[in-house]
């Protein structure tokens, strides 16, 4: 029987810059969403009944049942183009990202199903259309769908090209103390100070050092290993070093992937109780 797989990719936030609180309790933001070449991994079969069996390292405690995205997604594509186009499915996710992150996780599980789907089943559906009908499943979905840099504003939902940010094979090195962090509490201890916007101009390195993750202080508040992570990564000689999402996870980019292999064997000798993830952006 004919295995159909897909990634979901790792998201990072390049910058997250919050400018407003909403009174729907939701935020105005700003940020640079970017992707790593590697994530979750979907196994999927054509079955006699729906079912989803989560293995992998951080599967432990996440729902298998309707609540989970992976499923979530099908039963609002299958709701909105007929049950007859798309059959019994029998699902495996592999969790190799960890959850609470601030890297994506079930929203790249979501979003890679939904290309799933497409490719297979749906494939009239353009990208466009495809983002809007996952997106109110989450904030940074629609981002997932197409797993490529780009400039997200809204809730994050609203995305547009940010074609000079040419970031495609740039070595990348993720850390994460294995520490969840909830990002409601986190964007909720946001202080309400409105630091600016991302600064636009032709120089790449100086737009992502003008810019800041404005999550990051209350994040420490809640997990402070991410000023450990920061500063070891700061060491290890990369061009930028920064926080993703909410936390805790933080990213580093480098010239060359030596750099990147030698960081992570740093840090595999100096904290091996760290989850490490080396990759380049898509």
């Amino acid at each position: 029987m004919t295995v159909l797989r897909e990634t979901g990719w790792a998201k990072i936030n390049l910058a997250l810059h919050i400018r407003a609180r909403r009174p729907d309790g939701y935020h105005e933001i700003e940020t640079l969403f970017a992707f790593v070449d590697a994530g979750d991994a979907l196994a999927v079969e054509v079955a006699d009944a729906d079912r989803l069996i989560l293995d992998g390292e951080f599967a432990e405690g996440l729902s298998d049942g309707a609540d989970n995205l992976v499923r979530r997604v099908l039963a609002l594509i299958r709701e909105r183009y007929g049950a007859e186009r798309v059959p019994p499915l029998a699902i495996r996710l592999t969790k190799r990202l960890p959850v609470a992150a601030g890297i994506g996780g079930g929203s790249a599980d979501a979003a890679a199903m939904a290309r799933l789907l497409r490719r297979h089943f749906l494939p009239e559906i353009g990208d466009a259309p495809l983002a809007r009908l996952v997106a109110p499943l989450g904030a940074d979905i629609a981002a997932c769908v197409a797993s490529a840099t780009c400039l997200g504003t809204g809730v994050g939902e609203q995305l547009s090209a940010a074609p000079e940010l040419a970031l495609s094979g740039t070595p990348v090195l993720l850390v994460n103390p294995r520490q969840p962090v909830a990002t409601g509490p986190v964007f909720a201890a946001w202080d309400g100070v409105d630091r600016g916007p991302l600064f636009t101009g032709a120089d790449l390195r100086a737009q992502l050092f003008a810019s800041r993750n404005d999550l990051q202080r209350p994040a420490i508040a809640q997990c402070p290993a991410i000023v450990d992570m920061l500063t070891e990564l700061g060491a290890l000689k990369p061009w930028l070093a920064r926080m993703s999402g909410s936390g805790a996870t933080c990213f580093a980019l480098f010239d060359a992937p030596a750099g990147r292999d030698a960081a992570a064997a740093r840090l595999v000798a100096s904290h091996p109780h760290w989850w490490q993830l080396a990759g380049a952006l898509r």
